[in-house]
């Protein structure tokens, strides 16, 4: 039969659960061409569980930049973020170009990384997959057949020039196919956990490109989730919230 004193242990132990949990931080890292603004539903819903941050990277949303898109100004940012909110590390969910950020700053800093989890993240960066990438990224092309999707660059980037977002990202993903891709053998020195994400509608990443490199680092795993597209606005934000929460919380 339970005391009174041992309930308020129990009650006190929750309280510490429950607090351990909300301090567990957690970083949005958004996509090519995309924004913060991509995770406002996710983070509210994440928001019960953690303290969730989200950030632009240069030259997308609200961040203005006359800089060049590469890998590594976008690691910077997120350490420049970091230092910024007086955070040593922080767990990421990265979506898209959002993980490959991440990983990469794993192997720059991996003091500032905890766990990662990222979701349609592409790997197979090859001169013909850049250049198919890239040609879908041309601003007039968008604007004459695509104005919808043009206009809603144009309101994402308000502080940036949307088609110089797209030809800044065309040219990273080149230089991505030309050899400044992170190379397979380099996923093998990364130590953390790592939960590699991609739908099995995905038509954009492939479930063996992401298991290859799932396998390649000592401490990932691979999960194909049935049903997700490759757009993050398109999947149920409640059921990815319960796998990112399941990621971190086990």
């Amino acid at each position: 039969m339970k005391t009174q004193e041992t309930y308020m242990q129990m009650s006190y132990i929750n309280d510490i659960i429950q607090k351990n949990e909300m301090n567990t931080k957690l970083l949005l890292l958004h996509s090519a061409l995309g924004t913060k603004g991509q995770f406002k539903n996710l983070k509210k819903i994440l928001s019960n569980k953690f303290d969730v941050y989200d950030m632009d990277f240069d030259g997308h949303g609200e961040s203005k930049s006359e800089k060049a898109f590469t890998m590594e100004l976008f690691t910077d940012n997120v350490l420049e973020f970091l230092n910024k909110n007086k955070m040593d590390s922080i767990n990421i969910f990265g979506y898209s170009m959002g993980g490959y950020v991440a990983l990469n700053l794993a192997l720059k800093a991996p003091e500032s990384v905890n766990n990662i989890m990222t979701l349609g993240t592409k790997f197979d960066w090859t001169e013909e997959t850049a250049e198919k990438e890239a040609k879908m990224m041309n601003p007039e092309k968008i604007a004459l057949k695509v104005p919808a999707f043009a206009n809603s660059l144009d309101a994402m980037h308000s502080s940036n020039d949307w088609k110089e977002v797209l030809n800044k990202t065309a040219k990273m993903v080149c230089d991505l196919g030309a050899g400044k891709k992170i190379p397979t053998k380099a996923l093998e020195r990364i130590s953390h956990n790592v939960l590699i994400g991609v739908g099995s509608e995905d038509r954009m990443v492939s479930v063996e490109e992401s298991r290859k490199s799932a396998e390649a680092i000592p401490n990932g795993r691979l999960k194909v989730i049935d049903g997700f597209q490759h757009q993050i606005e398109k999947v149920d934000q409640a059921l990815l919230a319960s796998y990112i929460e399941d990621f971190l919380m086990n």
